[in-house]
């Protein structure tokens, strides 16, 4: 199986950048979205979805805005939300549930500039931690993809120091992931490479992504008794189209 997950920052700007025939060539078994910024009475379907696929929407109530949604070749046989209102209202996480895994498809929230948003994204983190280990319990196997918008260690940034102040990198933001990891969550790309420079998020500002200044906010995570199944973590920085670019799993 061939999962990625994407940051597409706006549904309806990527269907107009090939991403139909990209995601036709690339041939995932599921393709998770994150930034959506539609709802799917805003846009046609087969502008961007390939045949043999169905398309699993979670957008938010604000039109324009945040939003997360599956394209699967397999179709699940459930999807369910976080069911917390605060949530699920801006379509922060979608739960899709297959024979033998539960996969969590999540957009943290942006902890903003001076921290105005953190309360909101710690408790968002705090849900999610929370789903993922009641889902773990099960004999399914749990995988979380998607947007965290946190960088968790100095390697997973350019600037490090020069962002400490930076939604993103905030102290309470990597406090989170430590924890998150500390209690047996794994992050699957670090698992397989240890490199530095390895982003999946540039600014459009001063040619970023020309120059690999970038932050690695986009993650596939698993339960520990998950994590032996991947048998590949990739970042696809070759891919264009978004200011996020994709990571791809296969187990």
């Amino acid at each position: 199986m061939k999962f990625i997950t994407w940051n597409v920052n706006g549904l309806r700007a990527i269907a107009k950048k090939g991403f139909k025939e990209w995601v036709a060539e690339t041939r995932p078994t599921a393709l998770f979205l994150q930034e959506i910024k539609s709802l799917s009475s805003q846009i046609k379907e087969d502008e961007f979805l390939p045949e043999g696929y169905t398309m699993y929407w979670h957008s938010a109530q604000k039109p324009g805005y945040s939003g997360t949604a599956a394209l699967c070749r397999i179709p699940p046989l459930s999807m369910s939300t976080l069911e917390i209102p605060e949530f699920d209202s801006e379509g922060r996480c979608q739960i899709l549930e297959f024979d033998d895994l539960y996969v969590m498809n999540a957009y943290f929230p942006n902890s903003q500039e001076g921290g105005k948003r953190l309360d909101y994204k710690i408790a968002f983190c705090n849900a999610f931690y929370k789903k993922a280990s009641q889902l773990s319990q099960s004999s399914k196997g749990v995988l979380m993809c998607g947007d965290f918008n946190i960088a968790h260690k100095p390697i997973d940034l350019a600037h490090p120091k020069a962002n400490e102040d930076s939604p993103g990198y905030l102290p309470e933001e990597r406090a989170w992931m430590d924890f998150f990891t500390e209690k047996g969550f794994v992050d699957i790309f670090r698992t397989f490479n240890q490199q530095p420079h390895q982003y999946t998020w540039w600014s459009y500002r001063s040619n970023a992504r020309a120059n690999n200044v970038g932050w690695r906010i986009d993650y596939f995570c698993t339960d520990s008794k998950t994590a032996p199944r991947v048998r590949k973590s990739e970042i696809l920085a070759q891919v264009t189209g978004s200011d996020h670019c994709p990571v791809l799993i296969e187990l």
